[in-house]
């Protein structure tokens, strides 16, 4: 069969023969002669088209210190997703609940996060196209806006923990003369901040990212040192994987960390970040080096963020846990100016959140440990609104093909979460606001299969991949995972609504959409099995018809423009015996994870 196939890399709509001997269990997408994705997308994608930061090319083959620093960015704006406020209030309370004990399972959600994030570089760096372009190439429309919608969903969620954390820490540095919903108001800035920065170039924006990093880093640093917390207890917890004598709330809480560390948008934001840098995708040694050092940058940017976190968690951990409200309210009266008035008068444990640990921290430590806690809870705050402003931003192009103004994209997806979030702080007290970050979580939780799939699918994918395509031990290896964390996530939306203690029509509600969310998983199952191989699902119609039938879009993209076709065909045409029967057994395990999971909530 001959196709025509689009240059990708140049800015015409030239084409050439390609002879393709692709077998059919691989998606292939209808191939046109249109514009390319340079000519449609020119001058007006989000913040990179027309200012990628060049890699220098080096005499030795080896390790250059001198790659790593031009490939430094993306991973580090990335990783914001794992300092936001919602993951600090989970920190806080898992210390206050579980003292040491679940460091382990922030350690482990952290390993699983770095897997994941890698797949998603690996798609942006070996493809030219984003996440969510792909998906616009890949998935029918129906199914594609679906995904879109609840992407945005899980936007809007972390957006309203971030803008609610930014108004927690301004009310606690103004010691309350700025209300929580003028705070929410305030938060406005960071669209127009956002705007001004960008002008100023790609290296100047991240470094102001690096720099509020550093202030987190700062910042949760010094109430460590001051804290004082047993180090070797600290080790213990983060390596031992165990959790003596924990009760009920221990095991929700270590549910929570993980629900609160993988975010579902963060991997459509990482392959959007890494087309910031010029890689020549004609050449494999490139991309192959690319993907090299986008990997060792993720680590070490997620590295630092588990020490942030970690600092948090210790602090806690040695000074709230099994800690009274009335121990603390005594302990506050030396402190006139501070509202020690937050903990209520009983004996019951501290029920520990973003204001109440900057209370106990000024009561314990002194008014400049308050403080700088409220700084660093504006630096998480400020600097993953802007970065969830980013994902906003590439989920709306790459979902819809977009072409706005930028100034019109940003305004729109902060308009989003900030109406709501306004909404709750005027109507609601400090404690009910602060209390919303359980739900949200929980929010973001179910929306984890509609990035950890696609994500999946298409890197499993040899006519999109090329000879980059997953192994078998990455795609098992990172289905098994996913299948724990979308598992323990959705264990965390059980107890969730349990504890809520729905009426009937709530619960039939609720019903009803936990069997829309089971068919529309299973519906993105059976196309990540047919793009790993699993050719026996091709035999029914409605998987032709409805799945991997031929995909109307204007643009495509082919393995050609970055490997070789016999690469390709070695890796499509010539499959491994066996591949079809593994293929078949992921989809069963995977469905019948989900089938048990919502069940539960039936």
């Amino acid at each position: 069969m001959v196709q025509k196939v689009h240059d990708l890399e140049s800015g015409d709509a030239s084409s050439r023969e390609v002879a393709s001997n692709c077998s059919n269990s691989a998606i292939v997408p209808q191939i046109r002669d249109s514009p390319s994705e340079t000519t449609l997308l020119t001058n007006i994608q989000t913040y990179f088209a027309d200012k990628k930061v060049l890699i220098p090319e080096t005499e030795s083959e080896g390790f250059s210190f001198k790659k790593l620093w031009a490939f430094t960015g993306p991973g580090f704006l990335m990783s914001i997703a794992y300092l936001d406020p919602g993951n600090i209030e989970s920190d806080l309370k898992s210390g206050s609940v579980a003292q040491y004990k679940l460091l382990w399972i922030l350690l482990s959600a952290t390993l699983l996060g770095l897997m994941m994030q890698r797949l998603s570089a690996r798609l942006g760096v070996v493809t030219g196209l984003h996440l969510a372009e792909m998906c616009y190439r890949q998935y029918k429309k129906v199914p594609r806006i679906i995904l879109w919608l609840m992407i945005e969903i899980a936007i809007i969620g972390s957006d309203m923990q971030e803008v609610i954390g930014t108004a927690v820490a301004i009310y606690l540095l103004s010691n309350k003369k700025i209300a929580i919903w003028q705070g929410v108001l305030i938060t406005i800035i960071d669209t127009f901040t956002f705007l001004f920065l960008d002008k100023y170039g790609l290296r100047k924006l991240e470094m102001l990212f690096g720099t509020l990093i550093t202030v987190m880093g700062v910042s949760f640093g010094y109430e460590y040192i001051v804290s004082q917390p047993n180090t070797v207890e600290v080790l213990e917890g983060m390596f031992i994987p165990w959790c003596t004598d924990c009760d009920s709330r221990a095991l929700l809480q270590a549910v929570g960390i993980v629900g609160a560390v993988i975010m579902p948008h963060n991997l459509y934001l990482h392959s959007a970040l890494v087309k910031s840098r010029e890689i020549d995708r004609t050449k494999p040694a490139k991309i192959r080096d690319a993907n090299l050092y986008f990997f060792i940058e993720a680590a070490i940017a997620l590295f630092v963020s588990f020490i942030i976190n970690v600092f948090v968690v210790a602090v806690f951990a040695h000074g709230l846990y099994h800690t009274t409200n009335r121990e603390l309210r005594d302990k506050c009266k030396s402190h006139p100016t501070i509202n020690g008035t937050i903990f209520p008068d009983d004996d019951k444990f501290v029920d520990a959140d973003l204001y109440k640990g900057g209370i106990f921290l000024g009561c314990t430590y002194g008014l400049a440990a308050l403080y700088i806690w409220g700084v660093g809870i504006l630096a998480a705050g400020q600097s993953s609104t802007m970065t969830g402003t980013y994902a906003g931003q590439f989920s709306m192009e790459g979902f819809l093909n977009l072409q706005w103004p930028r100034w019109r994209r940003v305004l729109l997806t902060r308009s989003l979460a900030i109406i709501p979030t306004f909404c709750l702080a005027f109507f609601s007290n400090i404690n009910e606001l602060t209390g919303m970050n359980d739900l949200l979580n929980a929010i973001m939780s179910l929306q984890l299969p509609f990035a950890t799939i696609p994500t999946i699918a298409f890197t499993s994918n040899p006519q999109i991949m090329g000879e980059f395509v997953n192994g078998w031990f990455n795609k098992i290896g990172s289905i098994l995972l996913s299948i724990v964390v979308i598992g323990i996530n959705t264990y965390f939306v059980i107890q969730t609504v349990q504890d809520r203690a729905l009426d009937w029509p709530w619960l039939f509600v609720v019903g009803v959409i936990g069997v829309l969310y089971l068919v529309f998983c299973v519906y993105l199952v059976i196309h990540m099995s047919v793009s790993m191989g699993c050719d026996r699902l091709l035999r029914y119609d409605f998987v032709n018809k409805f799945v991997v039938g031929p995909v109307n879009s204007n643009l495509t993209v082919q393995p050609i423009n970055y490997s070789s076709l016999k690469l390709v065909n070695t890796y499509v045409g010539h499959k491994k015996q066996g591949t079809t029967d593994v293929s078949i057994l992921l989809f069963v395990v995977f469905n019948f994870a989900y089938f048990t999971a919502l069940i539960n909530i039936l």
